[in-house]
């Protein structure tokens, strides 16, 4: 049986690590990975993110997190992107109504940028990149992405970030109402994360 294949993710988020170790533990595949926090990520030089797009920042975070990492280490960048915004909140998704704002003020801000606006106007997509490099360099890029629409209130307590008024069409659900196990098989993360484990499986 082959060895399990250790990756380190760039964050200090404790629940970030648990989402992906649940997308981990939910493939069907001969590659077994383990994953952890990169150690004493705290007390590394920070990396600033501020490229244009969720890939450039998602691969520069991994390559600079690699230079003090022995192993393979991974990095993601993720948002919400709403064409009828001009691509708002995007690479901001985080930051889109301050930096210290909280999901809700996030979302109150979305609905009164989106007020007016129907159907079409209020299509939106998640998108996720994902890098993986080792000591600087790199080794695989993938993104991925969730189409759906904004609604004007948000629904169901689950979730984080805009999951409240993210609504996947084809459930009539937010991500937000979803459990955990079905977002993860539709999330932009989830269908991301799969395609990072297969181009890793390749290469061992």
């Amino acid at each position: 049986m082959r060895a399990p294949a250790k990756l380190f993710l760039a964050s200090s988020n404790p629940g970030k690590l648990a989402e992906y170790r649940e997308l981990a533990a939910s493939r069907t595949s001969p590659l077994v990975v383990e994953l952890a926090l990169l150690a004493d990520f705290e007390g590394l030089p920070a990396f600033e993110e501020n490229a244009p797009t969720f890939s450039e920042n998602a691969a520069g975070k991994a390559l600079h997190y690699s230079r003090h990492c022995d192993g393979l280490v991974f990095a993601d960048d993720s948002g919400l992107v709403v064409p009828a915004l001009d691509g708002a909140p995007g690479v901001h998704s985080a930051r889109y109504a301050g930096p210290q704002a909280t999901n809700l003020q996030r979302i109150e801000k979305l609905l009164a940028e989106l007020r007016g606006k129907a159907g079409a106007e209020r299509a939106a997509y998640f998108v996720c990149a994902i890098a993986l490099a080792e000591r600087g360099r790199a080794l695989a890029i993938v993104t991925d992405r969730v189409d759906g629409e904004i609604l004007e209130t948000p629904r169901g307590s689950g979730g984080f970030g805009y999951d409240p008024v993210f609504c996947f069409p084809a459930l009539g659900k937010t991500f937000a109402e979803m459990p955990a196990e079905k977002k993860n098989q539709r999330s932009h993360r989830g269908k991301a994360f799969r395609r990072l484990l297969a181009a890793l499986s390749s290469m061992l």
